[in-house]
């Protein structure tokens, strides 16, 4: 008989839809996947691609998590500030066989207290900022310490995900959803990261200053309301 894997992931404001909807996806097409979208309420949930994403559940009703995903986004930096959103993160980790982030979610498990002395990543623009909540920052595509697993920025959550299938079901079913998605990358730029051949630098140095001038005092803000 098939295993069930229940996948919960938070759905909130501004989330960039393919942090969530990307890893999902692929998580989807694991026999046994069992997917939730958790918010607040069921009401449609505005993304930062201008199209919004129906939450399958609440809070208050979601089923314990085997897998715990937190995507990132802008609006991940809000729920620094949401005690209830917070406090769910905290209660399906307790639970939870893996508990993930993808992105700036990184940031969302560090203020539930999930990263202490973790090694982690996020998104190269918010990277230098993961160890105000406690992480380790390490640079990496996917990033596992213990059950946490963490991915990069955006489209690394395809790599994050893969990893994670063939860690729930053999290699073999990551192969098997990988050949599904045809997911066989070949970008027609070399610019897809800092450090790159194409990347432009001082895209990086702006992209970098900004997170970490409309980012970092939500993050501290959030790091001190967990300490008081």
């Amino acid at each position: 008989m098939t295993e069930t894997v229940r996948f919960v992931a938070l759905l909130f404001p501004d989330v960039t839809q393919l942090d969530l909807t990307g890893p999902v996806q692929l998580f989807s097409r694991l026999p046994g996947a069992e997917v939730h979208l958790a918010w607040h309420d069921t009401a449609p949930v505005a993304t930062d691609a201008g199209f919004s994403i129906v939450p399958t559940t609440t809070f208050a009703d979601a089923p314990q998590a085997d897998v715990l995903l937190v995507p990132g986004g802008q609006g991940a930096f809000d729920l620094l500030a949401d005690d209830v959103a917070l406090d769910f993160v905290r209660e399906q980790a307790r639970g939870a066989r893996y508990v993930t982030s993808v992105c700036t979610g990184a940031f969302v498990l560090g203020a539930a207290g999930l990263l202490e002395g973790r090694r982690a990543t996020t998104h190269w623009a918010s990277h230098p900022m993961l160890d105000l909540v406690g992480a380790v920052p390490t640079h990496a595509h996917v990033v596992r310490d213990g059950n946490v697993l963490t991915g990069g920025g955006v489209t690394s959550g395809l790599d994050f995900a893969l990893t994670l299938i063939a860690e729930l079901a053999g290699d073999d079913a990551a192969r098997r959803v990988q050949l599904t998605m045809e997911y066989d990358p070949r970008p027609p730029f070399d610019a897809g990261a800092p450090g790159r051949p194409e990347a432009d630098p001082e895209q990086v140095r702006r992209a970098t200053a900004d997170a970490r001038a409309r980012r970092e005092p939500l993050v501290r803000a959030a790091v001190e309301r967990r300490a008081s």
